[in-house]
C-alpha cells in the first residue's frame, strides 16, 4: 500500500496541501459559511442533536420534503481531521431536501484533540444513533446512505467497512446501502510526509489501521467514488486505489470536469450538477 509513499516531502505538500493548490481556497470556505448560514434560516432543520457525550458530538437533521419514511444521506464535513464544522456544509442540503432526502450533518472532534482513529470511532457512534433513531425523524432505516468530502470521504470507507454486528448487536451488517467517497485519502501512510501531520498526528501503524485500503467490506456495499479533474495526481490515484481494492464494491467513478479540490464540494450542492444527480441515483430516488 506505501509503494506510491517513496516522493520527498516537497512532493507531498504540492499535492496534498490545497491551500497551495487554490490561491483562492478562503473564498470557497467564506461562500460554504454564508450559503449554509441561508440554508438554515430557510429549510425546516434539528440542530446541535447530540449523538454522545462530546460538545462536537452533535448533529444537524434537514427532513426531506413530501411524505416518509424518506431516505437518509449522512453528509460528513472535510477539514483534514483537523478543522471545519457540520454548520458550514448545511448549504449541500436543499436540493436533497427537495428531491425527498432526508440530510444529517455530523461534527466530531478535531487533531491535535483527538486521534483519527477516535474520530472513526464518533462517526460509528453518529451512524449508529441514526439507525436506532431513524422512526423519530421519518427516516427509512433501510435506506441509509453516507457520503463525505476530503477527510470526509476518508470517513465514509471507513464506515462502509464497519462491522456493524459486532459495533452494536441490535445493528444489521448491511446497515449502509451505500456511499459516495469524494476527493478523499485511503492510504493515509503519505500524509506521514505531510505538513498537517504535525495536528494530526499519524505513525506508520495509526496510518495503517485508519487507512480504508486496509479493511475490505464484508458484503458487497454499493461504493461511488468522485474526484474533481483539477485535483492533484495523489487524490486521483487515491481513488482508483479504492476503486481496485474494493472491486467488488465499486459502481461508479466520476471525473467531476473543470473542478479542483474545494468547487467539487461545491458540485454536491448543485442540482443541475452531474455529481448530485449520481448521488440521488446512488439512493434510487
Amino acid at each position: 500500500m506505501n509503494q506510491h509513499a517513496t516522493q520527498g516531502a516537497d512532493y507531498y505538500e504540492r499535492q496534498y496541501n490545497n491551500r497551495l493548490a487554490i490561491p483562492n481556497a478562503a473564498d470557497y470556505n467564506a461562500r460554504a459559511k454564508r450559503l449554509s448560514t441561508e440554508a438554515r434560516l430557510l429549510l425546516p432543520c434539528t440542530l446541535d442533536v447530540a449523538y454522545g457525550s462530546s460538545p462536537r458530538e452533535r448533529l444537524d437533521i434537514f427532513p426531506g420534503r413530501g411524505p416518509g419514511p424518506h431516505p437518509l444521506l449522512i453528509f460528513i464535513h472535510s477539514g483534514y481531521w483537523r478543522s471545519r464544522d457540520k454548520s458550514e456544509f448545511s448549504f449541500i442540503a436543499p436540493p436533497f431536501v427537495a428531491a425527498g432526502v432526508t440530510v444529517a450533518l455530523p461534527s466530531y472532534d478535531l487533531a491535535p484533540g483527538v486521534t483519527v482513529e477516535k474520530i472513526v470511532q464518533q462517526m460509528l457512534a453518529a451512524v449508529a444513533w441514526l439507525y436506532r433513531n431513524a422512526g423519530q425523524h421519518n427516516i427509512d432505516r433501510n435506506r441509509i446512505f453516507v457520503a463525505g468530502h476530503s477527510a470526509g470521504g476518508h470517513l465514509a470507507a471507513m464506515l462502509l467497512a464497519a462491522q456493524w454486528r459486532e459495533y452494536g448487536s441490535d445493528l444489521p451488517p448491511d446497515l449502509l446501502k451505500g456511499g459516495y467517497a469524494i476527493s478523499g485519502v485511503y492510504d493515509l501512510l503519505p500524509l506521514l510526509q505531510f505538513s498537517f501531520n504535525d495536528d494530526i498526528g499519524l505513525d506508520a501503524d495509526s496510518a495503517r489501521k485508519v487507512s480504508p485500503l486496509t479493511y475490505r467490506p464484508a458484503h458487497p456495499v454499493a461504493l461511488y467514488t468522485a474526484v474533481g479533474a483539477l485535483e492533484s495526481d495523489e487524490f486521483k490515484r487515491q481513488a482508483h486505489e479504492l476503486q481496485h481494492a474494493w472491486a467488488h464494491c465499486h459502481t461508479e467513478h466520476m471525473e467531476a470536469r473543470s473542478c479542483h479540490h474545494l468547487s467539487i464540494l461545491e458540485a454536491i450542492g448543485n442540482k443541475r450538477h452531474p455529481l448530485f444527480h449520481s448521488m440521488l441515483r446512488m439512493m434510487s430516488v
